[in-house]
């Protein structure tokens, strides 16, 4: 089990659930704009945000930030310690950080202020930009990301500070994937996991769920981001199905539907499509099927809790395999949330 770490009151690591986390795009410094990003972020289901701190107006913008977020906010910083001093003073939660690209003095401060604040410092490894002494040396692999990790890690404990999450990410899945699963055998500090630039919601999405989905299924993991070209409330929507598919989370309703065939007379695609849509705003853990014929449904989905199974025009309204009646097609979706409803 890995060590425990705490992000402005929600734990990390030390068999607590694993977090989901997303990233603000708006500029930092407009405060009205990012605080509305964030709210919508924490309705889809974020635990943790990051904001970009470019710049010391945005800097101090976090405060403000900090005041009126829902949720933790961290601060990631690239090269400029006193950005990153500034932001703990304005109330962090976390600190991201390369320690390599601010400075072994300047990384001291950055330690020292965040030990008196009590919050703590993810270090970000990342597979295209690692120290080219270490890519000398192993080249552009695992290896060379854990190894990076392992001297960031070294130089924050020589200034005695422990209170460390690390996360190493690339954007090709495998290096990603190996990288994590040696960092997971030579250390017990949290791991935050994800997929960097993975792409569209499409490619993204996919290339997330064989990474961090894999991860997790190994035991691998204590927070994620998935890593969309994309509104981030994207990412939210993708980490939590991910988590559900998973086995890790078991929250809300899980849809289950088959691919289609010759045999189906309904537009079951269409069908399909319209629950997802809707099943975003039901809370309630059950499984709910959409079958496009007899031969699928409702016996091969008598595990759902309800359902509907295609006829020609019309369906078959269906609650743990038992079935309920028959409807037309445009009524088939109005009926399954209305049965929705009385589970």
């Amino acid at each position: 089990m890995t060590r425990q770490i705490n992000v402005g009151g929600v734990p990390i690591g030390g068999g607590a659930p694993v977090t989901i986390q997303s990233m603000t795009n708006t500029p930092t410094q407009d405060v009205e704009a990012t605080l509305r990003q964030i709210r919508e972020l924490a309705a889809a289901g974020c635990e943790i945000v990051r904001v970009a701190v470019p710049d010391m107006e945005a800097a101090r913008a976090v405060g403000k930030i900090k005041e009126d977020s829902p949720i933790p906010v961290v601060v990631d910083i690239h090269f400029d310690y006193k950005l990153a001093l500034e932001a703990i003073a304005a109330g962090a939660d976390k600190v991201r950080i390369n320690p390599g690209n601010i400075g072994r003095y300047y990384v001291k401060q950055v330690a020292d202020a965040c030990r008196q604040r009590g919050i703590p410092i993810r270090i970000g490894v990342n597979s295209g930009s690692l120290d080219h002494n270490v890519v000398a040396r192993y080249g552009v692999t695992p290896e060379a990301m854990v190894e990076s990790a392992f001297q960031h890690i070294r130089l924050l404990e020589k200034y005695d500070f422990t209170d460390i999450c690390v996360s190493l990410k690339s954007s090709n899945v495998q290096t990603a994937m190996q990288a994590y699963q040696l960092m997971h055998c030579r250390s017990d500090y949290p791991l935050h996991i994800g997929v960097t630039e993975a792409g569209t919601v499409r490619m993204g999405t996919l290339k997330s769920a064989v990474g961090i989905g894999g991860l997790l299924a190994l035991g691998i993991g204590d927070t994620m981001r998935v890593s969309l070209s994309a509104d981030p409330v994207e990412e939210v929507y993708a980490a939590r199905e991910i988590l559900k598919a998973a086995g890790v989370r078991k929250e809300g309703p899980e849809l289950v539907s088959c691919p289609t065939c010759g045999r189906t007379k309904i537009d079951l695609i269409v069908l399909a499509n319209q629950v997802e849509e809707r099943l975003k705003t039901v809370d309630k853990p059950i499984t709910v099927a959409v079958m496009g014929c007899a031969v699928n449904g409702p016996g091969e989905a008598s595990a759902a809790d309800c359902g509907i199974a295609g006829g020609v025009g019309e369906g078959l309204l269906f609650r743990k395999g038992e079935i309920v009646k028959k409807v037309p097609q445009d009524r088939l979706v109005d009926e399954l949330f209305a049965l929705i409803e009385e589970l």
